[in-house]
């Protein structure tokens, strides 16, 4: 099975605390893998420093297929076909929900001609994602006015839209209703079968159990533990230290 992404003794330093400690992970292609532990492990720190959101300070990166790269801007993320969510949420809020989909599937570097011609084969693309999270019905609503529950399934079908080969979803069930989880998770589970690859950040441990073919557990910055979820949850080490028991 191959390797998707891969760091090399990644390091993240913020004044002198190490919230990423020489981190060196494997994810393997078309699974979903958990990445877990405590509140301050760094774990966003890690999603944040793989999609370029902060430079790291040490170490080295490959993904989908890359050379070793020492630094990775988030502009670039698209060539990689990575995409990603955010634990606060990040929408156009004053835009239309459909708005907020188009503005993922056309490419404002291509003139206004070229943009009219494919006008409708985007809309088509933007309602395929929003019937997917039950949002069509709300297509012409401000994204500011949706409820918290639904500002989640858009950004998740905003994700959906860049149709990425790496998806990072950085607590993407935090907050929803039990028929949202569900609608998220056969999501997730749709995307594994389609061969992509997610990196899933979850505290609900009957999450990471139902979804994860692997897991990886932070503490302090450093990697404690990895295996399989269920291996993993029973391992002594992770029991104190994440569960605090």
């Amino acid at each position: 099975m191959s390797t998707v992404l891969k760091t090399k003794k990644i390091t993240k330093n913020f004044d002198g605390v190490k919230a990423v400690d020489s981190l060196s992970i494997e994810i393997k292609k078309g699974k979903i893998t958990g990445i877990i532990g405590p509140n301050g492990s760094g774990k966003t720190t890690l999603i944040n420093l793989l999609t370029g959101m902060f430079p790291f300070d040490a170490g080295s990166i490959f993904v989908n297929g890359s050379k070793e790269l020492f630094k990775i801007n988030s502009y670039d993320i698209r060539i990689f076909r990575v995409t990603r969510t955010f634990q606060n949420i990040r929408l156009f809020e004053q835009m239309t929900v459909l708005d907020n989909i188009l503005v993922v599937l056309t490419k404002r570097n291509i003139s206004g001609s070229l943009f009219e011609k494919y006008k409708q084969f985007h809309y088509e693309q933007a309602k395929v994602v929003l019937e997917k999270v039950g949002l069509w019905g709300k297509k012409n609503e401000l994204a500011i006015n949706l409820s918290y529950g639904q500002r989640k399934l858009l950004e998740m079908a905003r994700v959906l839209a860049t149709k990425s080969d790496i998806y990072f979803l950085d607590e993407p069930f935090a907050g929803l209703f039990p028929e949202m989880v569900k609608l998220i998770s056969e999501i997730i589970k749709e995307l594994r079968q389609q061969g992509k690859t997610v990196i899933l950040i979850e505290h609900d441990m009957s999450l990471i159990r139902e979804l994860c073919d692997y897991v990886f557990v932070m503490e302090s910055g450093h990697l404690l533990a990895e295996g399989k979820a269920n291996e993993v949850l029973e391992n002594k080490e992770v029991v104190e230290a994440y569960l605090g028991e």
